[in-house]
């Protein structure tokens, strides 16, 4: 009788471990079901329009911070817009200070190593852009010159990539580097650069509001890239809910939409 007992107290314990699991995982809904938080923090350097940027109320735009808000929207979830210092946006992502980086963010191999990237959703390249009536038609026509861009932006990375080796014959022998874009054209109209690295969907924006006709863009470039969505290796649920709801957007036409919103001729 007492074995019997211990038995039946063994296996009622048992059940109630089991049954207690059971009620445990099922509590969970919605975002916190799938793995994803209900609140996404999303890292943006404010200045690189017309992706993310503040606009002059000082509310975060853009056609990136667009897209987020769909598709937070879709997968039922917060997203607030956080300013950081790009040349650091990969440890804030891993100090778990944001969630995701989505700002102009080029794909690279480089990058690959740090961060887990969505399927690329806009294409990009690395312009050179000199004021109209400059001397420089081409990349080497550069040796010599002083030239500018963003820090641990993708334009220095192409710039140093390069298989011509034209950096290493910039005058000093490597680009000026600023913290952003915006600095970047200043000092080109200021005469301190003779020309400046930038990528083209910023490049084009920033000239269009400029004034078109104040600049001049060679042909030859530093390379064609595609931007993503950067977020932590072991947020494979989030990546993957990006890329569906973005290729939904695309196919029922939101995308198109939003795309048209800021870069209609």
């Amino acid at each position: 009788m007492k074995k019997l007992a211990l038995m039946l107290l063994a296996s009622t314990s048992l059940l109630a471990a089991c049954g207690g699991g059971a009620t445990e995982d099922s509590s969970a809904t919605g975002s916190e079901a799938s793995g994803i938080k209900e609140t996404l923090v999303m890292g943006l350097d404010d200045t690189f329009a017309p992706m993310g940027f503040k606009d002059e109320s000082g509310e975060i735009v853009g056609f990136d911070v667009d897209l987020a808000k769909e598709v937070a929207e879709r997968l039922d979830v917060d997203i607030t817009f956080q300013p950081i210092d790009w040349a650091m946006k990969e440890t804030e992502l891993d100090s778990g200070n944001i969630d995701m980086i989505w700002n102009g963010y080029t794909i690279t191999e480089e990058r690959k190593e740090k961060v887990l990237f969505t399927e690329p959703y806009l294409n990009n390249s690395q312009i050179i852009v000199t004021m109209a009536g400059s001397d420089i038609e081409t990349k080497a026509d550069l040796a010599g010159k002083v030239v500018a861009t963003q820090q641990g932006s993708a334009a220095f990375d192409a710039i140093n990539a390069d298989e011509t080796g034209i950096a290493a014959k910039f005058d000093g022998g490597t680009p000026i580097l600023y913290p952003t874009f915006n600095d970047v054209f200043n000092d080109l109209e200021s005469g301190r650069s003779d020309a400046i690295v930038v990528d083209e969907v910023l490049g084009r924006y920033t000239m269009k509001q400029k004034g078109e006709e104040k600049y001049a863009v060679l042909t030859d470039n530093f390379g064609d890239e595609e931007y993503g969505v950067g977020v932590r290796k072991e947020d494979v649920a989030l990546k993957e809910a990006i890329d569906e709801a973005l290729n939904d957007m695309r196919e029922d036409g939101t995308y198109d939409e939003i795309y048209t919103t800021w870069f209609a001729e």
